[in-house]
């Protein structure tokens, strides 16, 4: 949010208030309750963040009505509370309030602090007191950071096909196009080679959808990614290419964008597979294991952190392509499992990792397989 506006708001109200006679503003402004908010506005700024960052830590969702009142009450109880026995003693003169006491309290403050956050780094953050399945390392696959997959520094000049060919010795050229949610299945389609019988080439690059058109001030070398894909596509004549991305985050923009380059790849004579948003939870899936855990939960699902309707909205702009929909092959009802047999399916909130990516292109594997879908390579 603009906190221009609020600021801008706040010195024409304190400009006017100097007006006499006093305005309609400044006689609303001087009733009792708005007058007691603004007494402990500072103590009030202080004690909600606390609030408001441990609600949603422990909750991993959006906050009901309810939840979000009880905090709003709890926030003004604790400011009302700060600003009688903290804030006011502290603006009179008193023995604990005077500079040697006030430095002295402030310097243990400071070195208990230090301890603390020495031990915690010193001990890795104490793994101990997360039970082993939280703490067991996840396998993520090789994306091959920084050659097939840039993130940060562009590397898109230095691409090559040799490096970026992750799967060799088939007639067939799959070239995976996108962000990190299309990196995300490299070590999935390299598990799954028997059934896809494919050379999987991967280009990708983190914050950059496979969408010709698409602009971004905070990916500027988005442009230059996506228009040398079409390069590398006309060069070495492939016939089938999959686009993946976080469609979620590209949704307010519309995606006409992504039907134009899919017109374009067919014009090509290009075979289209759009893979459409995988599950994306509220927090890493670590965190809602051992939250389910210390509830007794034995489900290992979880409802999911979008809208379910998404896919069928970028469906809609994969005219002439295949679409694979997700959350039809790994969710049901609005849940979508968070491990397999013991192996969690993702590395952070919805990055899918080797098992999970494994576990997702076998299930897609009838949309691929259908109708001999794989077109060849001249």
């Amino acid at each position: 949010y603009n906190a221009l506006y609020p600021c801008i708001g706040t010195a024409l109200l304190i400009y006017v208030g100097q007006n006499s006679p006093s305005t309609v503003a400044s006689r609303m402004l001087e009733i009792r309750p708005l007058v007691w908010i603004g007494l402990i506005s500072y103590s009030l700024y202080l004690v909600h963040w606390p609030l408001n960052a441990f609600a949603h830590y422990l909750s991993f969702q959006k906050l009901d009505p309810l939840m979000t009142g009880a905090m709003l009450v709890a926030s003004l109880a604790l400011a009302a509370f700060s600003w009688k026995f903290v804030e006011q003693p502290f603006r009179q003169k008193r023995a604990f309030t005077a500079p040697g006491p006030i430095f002295a309290f402030s310097a243990l403050a400071i070195v208990v602090l230090c301890a603390g956050g020495a031990a915690g780094a010193l001990g890795n953050g104490f793994p101990q007191r997360f039970p082993d399945y939280v703490q067991r390392r996840i396998s993520v696959g090789d994306w091959r950071n920084g050659i097939c997959f840039n993130e940060g520094t562009s590397r898109i000049e230095s691409w090559n096909m040799e490096d970026c060919t992750r799967t060799r010795g088939f007639p067939t050229t799959v070239f995976l196009w996108g962000d990190s949610f299309a990196a995300h299945y490299v070590s999935g389609l390299g598990a799954n080679i028997n059934r896809l019988q494919a050379n999987i080439v991967e280009y990708t690059y983190a914050g950059c959808p496979p969408i010709l058109s698409y602009y971004s001030y905070a990916r500027l070398d988005c442009v230059r990614f996506n228009r040398k894909a079409l390069d590398i596509i006309l060069e070495a004549d492939i016939k089938t290419v999959i686009l993946s991305g976080k469609w979620s985050d590209y949704e307010v923009r519309g995606f006409d964008g992504l039907q134009q380059t899919i017109d374009t790849l067919r014009a090509l004579g290009v075979r289209v597979f759009v893979i459409g948003q995988s599950p994306q939870f509220p927090t890493d899936v670590r965190k809602i294991a051992f939250f389910a855990k210390r509830q007794n939960l034995d489900d290992t699902s979880w409802p999911m952190a979008m809208d379910p309707g998404i896919n069928e909205r970028v469906r809609s702009f994969t005219k002439g392509a295949t679409f694979i929909d997700p959350l039809k092959f790994l969710c049901s009802a609005g849940r979508c499992p968070y491990s397999d047999r013991g192996e969690f399916m993702y590395f952070d909130y919805g990055h899918f990792s080797s098992a999970g990516a494994t576990l997702a292109i076998s299930k897609y594997w009838p949309a691929f397989g259908k109708d001999n879908a794989l077109p060849k390579t001249k």
